[in-house]
């Protein structure tokens, strides 16, 4: 496979501009970035910025610059976005299907450390890592009710395979470069 640039999105900036997270969604649609601003930049599939923006801290108090975006992820219909922060909460922000339809936050989850990185898998569950060394997952009923916080376990198999599997009961289970006759031989 070759690779090919094809064109810049961000252009260079003077000082501190680090872009903190980035993910597509999952109708490759649209893209989000996050840079140290704490501003969302929506692109569309040809590298457009149709709209962008701000996130919003889990306490006013503390201000505006209290916190970094360590992860967003798409929901599987690409019509919301998950924040995560490093002032302990997980953010739902509710972007449209439309560009310019306005962005507001759905659900929000307060957690017991910073997030680290987030996945949004299937429809209602937020796969997410924190800064005390949990792997945990939201698993809603709607995106307006948790139903519950479950702990995964995650081990890695042949080839480094990732599988993330969450509590026995609910039967679910979420694999990446695996198949499920690999896993029989792990």
């Amino acid at each position: 496979m070759q690779l090919k640039h094809l064109r810049t999105l961000l252009s260079p900036q003077d000082g501190a501009a680090k872009v903190t997270c980035m993910a597509w969604s999952q109708n490759n649609a649209k893209f989000a970035v996050c840079t140290v601003d704490r501003v969302v930049l929506l692109y569309d599939e040809h590298g457009e910025r149709r709209d962008k923006f701000s996130t919003k801290p889990a306490d006013m108090k503390y201000g505006r610059k209290s916190y970094m975006v360590k992860g967003m992820a798409f929901s599987p219909d690409s019509t919301k976005i998950a924040i995560g922060q490093t002032d302990n909460i997980i953010y739902v922000y509710k972007i449209g299907e439309d560009w310019g339809d306005k962005k507001v936050i759905c659900n929000k989850f307060i957690q017991t450390s910073a997030v680290t990185c987030l996945q949004w898998p299937a429809e209602y569950i937020i796969v997410f890592g924190l800064a005390e060394g949990k792997v945990l997952g939201k698993v809603e009923s709607s995106l307006n009710r948790l139903v519950s916080t479950l702990p995964f376990s995650v081990a890695l198999g042949k080839e480094f395979s990732l599988v993330i599997q969450m509590a026995p009961l609910l039967g679910i289970s979420l694999m990446t470069k695996a198949q499920e006759s690999h896993r029989e031989s792990w």
